[in-house]
């Protein structure tokens, strides 16, 4: 079995910290995707690693746009042609938040914006992807490219504790709430469709990353408690431990940075 990873999009934050984890600590091939700027985003993940950079591959895909997607998706159909060479590893974290505190700060444009990009954009992403995950015969791990990727073939999605219904004590932030509760659907939809598909080889899990120091939280940086607001090459290392560790109990779930598992 021949493995590669894939985040999307990994131009910033993140995604750009978890391609920057995988080119690291792993051997394997690596796709990473923006909407823009192809050239200097790559430029910037290779920036001061030793790696071989004939491992990343950069294309552009927009989760806004399923023809990117698609067009992203039969590239990697035309890189990765064989059978043994399956998708170990995804990362797919797009995000968008629009923080209304009342019913009356709700907006149709910026709700349907918020459930395109962190819900539609992921489903449409496992769509177009999911054939690349191991099959019920796929090979299991270990060549040397398979180091430092989960042994089963994972497909996470970014989610968030706030999608937690369970949890929710506070109220506000309706649409971001609910997109997030969605993706957390959509991950247990999907995980049960791999089952079928893929047995034990693949599965789909949700992540809460924490509060993390990037341009998306940092209006809300003055009500984090300082321990609690965490670096985002501290959080990619920790998300990527979480998924080679969650394995096929931790299925369809989602984990915290901290390998706990969030209620729905």
């Amino acid at each position: 079995m021949t493995p590669w990873s894939f985040v999307s999009p990994a131009s910033r934050g993140i995604g750009f910290a978890l391609a920057r984890r995988i080119l690291q600590t792993t051997k394997a091939p690596l796709v990473a995707t923006a909407r823009k700027d192809l050239a200097s985003t790559r430029i910037k993940l290779l920036e001061g690693l030793d790696v071989d950079d004939n491992r990343l591959t950069m294309l552009e895909l927009d989760v806004l746009d399923e023809t990117s997607i698609a067009n992203a998706a039969a590239a990697c159909k035309e890189k990765f042609a064989t059978p043994s060479q399956q998708l170990q590893l995804a990362f797919v974290v797009p995000g968008i938040l629009y923080p209304e505190k009342s019913p009356a700060q709700i907006n149709a444009d910026d709700a349907l914006l918020t459930f395109r990009t962190n819900t539609v954009g992921p489903m449409l992403i496992i769509k177009h992807f999911s054939p690349f995950l191991a099959k019920k015969r796929s090979e299991l791990g270990g060549s040397e490219e398979s180091q430092g990727l989960p042994p089963i073939s994972t497909m996470a999605v970014m989610s968030a504790r706030v999608g937690s219904i369970s949890d929710n004590r506070l109220g506000g932030w309706y649409s971001y709430r609910a997109s997030k509760a969605a993706v957390n659907q959509l991950v247990k939809t999907f995980d049960n469709h791999l089952k079928t598909a893929s047995g034990d080889r693949a599965i789909s899990i949700g992540l809460h990353p924490g509060t993390v120091r990037t341009e998306f939280s940092k209006e809300f940086w003055g009500g984090v408690k300082k321990e609690k607001l965490f670096e985002k090459e501290w959080v990619a290392e920790r998300l990527v431990e979480v998924v080679r560790n969650v394995g096929v109990q931790g299925r369809g779930k989602c984990w915290d940075w901290d390998g706990k598992e969030v209620l729905p």
